[in-house]
């Protein structure tokens, strides 16, 4: 029986329900514009040897000003819908985890939901950094789990170069944007995500953040100057960020691990949010197991944040580096601090025999939620200026009164 002292992220309900959320569909999207490392030396004090040695990185993905975290995440969804073979209206809920919202509302994952057409779905944003699309991933299995939904889209996207000192070079050298996003779907049959663990320090943080409207330091501007912090720009501790990681990498993984009901032998693949080489060669270090094991294309997207993981996957999977049946292992951490593990036993779907069919009827699901998108707009500013115009005609039409029931002179 469960305890007072019970800890709530231990999946009990695989057992007891016997529904399981299983990885359907995946997709990645990163901007055509790459900037290299002797891109970033013609501005600030740096060399493409310097950051490669001291983090894995040798370009990462800008976003133009026609890109967005939005239209980033709208491109993954696309591509994961695809895979999963589904229409955008079997969508239950979409979760979209950033760093980077379009808004602090409406929802990044409201505007990604109505340019998908997915009119029956709820949609959120979630805030937990690099570990938010495994936090996300979570939110939605365990509805998956609990019977209230068949079919989540969780989303991780990000434009980085947004919230960029440009002229820090401890930070700016080491982001990128993209997207990545996965569909979750209910089956009976075991497997799909098996674990996971999700932790949080705050006391760390003022280590890692991005300040906005309500935050003290940039209320009062002398803390502010005094933190080198600035409105809507990253600051980071980058040295206690490094100890914190790898610190808590290898001790998740395994608590998720030992979740499962499974050994870290059994683990085939695991994919580690990409914040830096180094740091993914010491948990390797750490676990005792070849670095080999892990999943890495910092080199080429730098650290993307919440969208590190789906990218990843999306490659590994493209690659063959996972196959049916394979136990696979997710792992991020970042500012909160939080930090989140997953282990995940694969199912590759079969597409039908009416994906060509669906991929037409999606194709005009997009087009669609376009145009009613636009007359909705249309018909609120229509009803708007109605309203406006009313007491106008009410006033006219009082005078007509007072006209025609006055004596004639």
């Amino acid at each position: 029986m469960p305890t007072a002292n019970s800890k709530s992220n231990t999946t009990p309900t695989l057992a007891s329900t016997g529904i399981y959320a299983h990885v359907v569909g995946w997709g990645m999207a990163v901007p055509e514009n790459v900037m290299t490392n002797d891109d970033l030396s013609a501005f600030i004090d740096t060399t493409d040897e310097w950051i490669r040695a001291r983090t894995g990185i040798r370009e990462r993905h800008i976003a133009s000003e026609r890109e967005s975290t939005a239209t980033l995440g709208l491109k993954a969804a696309q591509q994961a819908l695809d895979v999963a073979d589904i229409l955008p209206i079997e969508l239950d809920l979409v979760i979209v985890a950033t760093s980077t919202p379009e808004n602090i509302f409406p929802s990044t994952a409201s505007l990604i939901q109505d340019q998908l057409g997915a009119s029956k779905a709820g949609a959120f944003d979630l805030s937990a950094a690099c570990s938010g699309f495994v936090y996300g991933v979570q939110m939605g299995a365990q509805a998956i789990r609990s019977g209230s939904v068949q079919t989540v889209l969780i989303i991780g996207a990000e434009t980085m170069s947004r919230v960029m000192n440009w002229n820090d070079r401890g930070t700016c050298i080491l982001f990128g944007d993209g997207a990545g996003a996965v569909v979750l779907r209910a089956s009976q049959e075991e497997g799909g995500v098996l674990s996971a663990v999700l932790r949080s320090d705050g006391s760390g943080g003022d280590l890692l953040g991005i300040p906005t409207v309500g935050s003290l330091d940039v209320l009062s501007s002398k803390a502010g100057l005094e933190n080198g912090h600035s409105m809507s720009k990253m600051y980071m501790n980058g040295g206690e960020v490094f100890k914190f990681a790898t610190r808590v990498i290898g001790d998740s993984i395994m608590q998720a691990v030992a979740q499962a009901g499974i050994t870290l032998s059994d683990i085939r693949l695991i994919i580690p949010h990409q914040a830096n080489e180094r740091i993914i060669q010491a948990a390797a270090r750490h676990l005792k197991i070849d670095s080999a094991l892990f999943m890495m294309n910092v080199e080429r997207y730098g650290n993307t944040s919440a969208a590190s993981i789906p990218i990843a996957l999306a490659e590994a999977v493209k690659e063959g580096r996972i196959k049916e049946g394979d136990h696979i292992a997710f792992v991020g951490f970042g500012g909160g601090l939080t930090w989140a593990s997953m282990v995940i036993k694969w199912g590759v779907p079969t597409p039908g025999e009416t994906a060509i069919l669906k991929k037409q009827r999606r194709e005009f699901s997009y087009l669609l939620a376009r145009w009613r998108a636009a007359l909705r707009r249309i018909s609120r500013r229509i009803s708007e200026a109605f309203h406006i115009f009313r007491p106008v005609q009410g006033r006219l039409a009082r005078l007509r009164r007072k006209v025609d029931n006055s004596p004639l002179v």
